[in-house]
């Protein structure tokens, strides 16, 4: 039995009545499909108030991209009806059910894209599927808002807070990210203390409950502290792992910064009998772990425990604190972990390097949360996960770099959203494995 090519196509965009393609045009030359949609009935109900067999008070002309198929670009077009209502006096175009309104493409071209979106930079995403980039960020933030507003937050109870920079200088993006469910909850503008009020009153429209935060995890900044204090007020603050030992990294290089420029002479006789390859392996073996290094930066930091300068001291004290880390990890103690902590401040106090007393100091000033991050494994771990994969977010902004659009594209990649339109591509039936 044959089948008109009209309704086969019908058939192959899901079209039921009264809606049916008229028509199908295909340019070979141009690889590109346009199909004439329509309506067949003369009264519809109205989409205010719902009354039935409402007459069509006009039709206007509207088009969507599509899907492609095969290798054509296609498209639809369709006079779309206009309805006036004798029940609420109004006049309203009926809602097409391939497409949302004021959109441009169906809704499965839409579910393509952001499915793309989720792997590779919108700009890249854009070219592959030949449309404006900027047409694909008002897509992704359509369905970003969209998806948020049925987002669920009432069992959120541990809580990860961090800064992004947006761009040289002082663009910064507040993150705050539910530890538990390793999802991103949360981002807005700033690094202020009122980010974390901003959190607090989105947490409470999503189901939340800004007193249910047990624990918060954050950088050693005033700011956020101030906010969790005022706005989250049973949190208890922790110091993460990776921002502690980072900070011990900052001052190690310091050390080893000023002591290379400020003297000079006395390190270059220090490091007389190493050639410069062996001198750049010290710079780079300081800043890496032992078990990573190669044979030379093996033989260079060797050589390094015995000279008599500051950058010694300087990387067995950031080894040492690594260290402290390691065991309160293994032990799982709290006593433990504060008493060698404890250790580690009075040698950084007696060091005489002034970066690691500064650290030391800054330590002993948030001793409690410090430890707190010490035993905390969740923090610890996924935080910095979560740094890198927020680095790879903000490279897919890059073609079209706004605040508003950063948010957006990490919202889509890190919140494990459930309600986003499904990708097209997803096998129709379960695949069987081959014998």
């Amino acid at each position: 039995m044959s089948v008109g090519v009209e309704a086969l196509f019908t058939s192959a965009l899901g079209l039921v009545p009264p809606w049916e393609v008229e028509k199908v045009d295909l340019d070979t030359a141009r690889r590109r499909i346009d199909f004439e949609v329509r309506c067949s009935t003369k009264t519809l109900a109205c989409p205010q108030c719902g009354v039935v067999a409402q007459p069509i008070h006009d039709r206007l002309r509207r088009s969507w991209r599509h899907l492609d198929f095969f290798q054509f670009e296609a498209w639809l077009h369709a006079d779309v009806p206009r309805v006036k209502c004798g029940s609420c006096g109004k006049t309203t175009q009926i809602p097409v059910p391939w497409g949302r309104e004021g959109s441009g493409f169906t809704m499965l071209f839409e579910a393509l894209a952001l499915s793309l979106c989720q792997g590779m930079p919108v700009l890249q995403a854009a070219d592959m599927l030949r449309v404006r980039d900027k047409r694909l960020w008002r897509c992704i933030t359509h369905y970003v808002e969209q998806a948020r507003t049925k987002q669920d937050m009432s069992a959120v109870k541990l809580v990860g807070i961090d800064e992004i920079s947006m761009r040289k200088g002082h663009n910064y993006i507040c993150v705050v990210h539910d530890l538990d469910g390793k999802r991103l909850l949360f981002a807005t503008p700033g690094k202020d203390h009122e980010t974390v009020e901003r959190f607090a009153m989105d947490l409470e429209a999503h189901g939340g409950k800004r007193t249910a935060i047990a624990h918060a995890c954050i950088d050693m900044s005033a700011a956020f502290a101030l906010g969790i204090s005022k706005s989250l007020p049973n949190a208890k603050i922790s110091y993460d792992r990776f921002h502690v030992v980072a900070l011990a990294n900052e001052a190690m290089d310091e050390v080893r910064s000023a002591e290379w420029k400020a003297e000079a002479e006395l390190v270059q006789q220090a490091l007389g009998e190493l050639g410069p390859p062996q001198r750049r392996s010290i710079l780079w073996a300081m800043r890496r772990n032992p078990s990573s290094w190669s044979a030379t930066q093996a033989s260079a930091m060797h050589w390094l425990q015995r000279a008599n300068l500051k950058s010694a001291r300087a990387w067995r004290l950031k080894m040492a604190l690594r260290e402290v880390y390691a065991l309160a990890r293994s032990h799982n103690d709290a006593d433990q972990a504060a008493a060698d902590l404890r250790r580690w401040i009075s040698w950084a106090r007696r060091s005489r390097l002034a970066q690691f007393k500064r650290l030391g100091a800054t330590l002993r000033d948030h001793f409690d949360a410090v430890v707190r991050g010490m035993l905390d494994h969740r923090s610890n771990a996924f935080v910095e996960a979560m740094n890198g994969l927020m680095q790879q977010a903000k490279r897919a902004a890059r073609g079209f770099r706004t605040a508003a659009n950063f948010i957006a594209i990490s919202y889509l990649r890190l919140s494990k959203f459930t309600h986003l339109p499904a990708s097209p591509f997803v096998p129709a039936m379960p695949r069987t494995s081959r014998a």
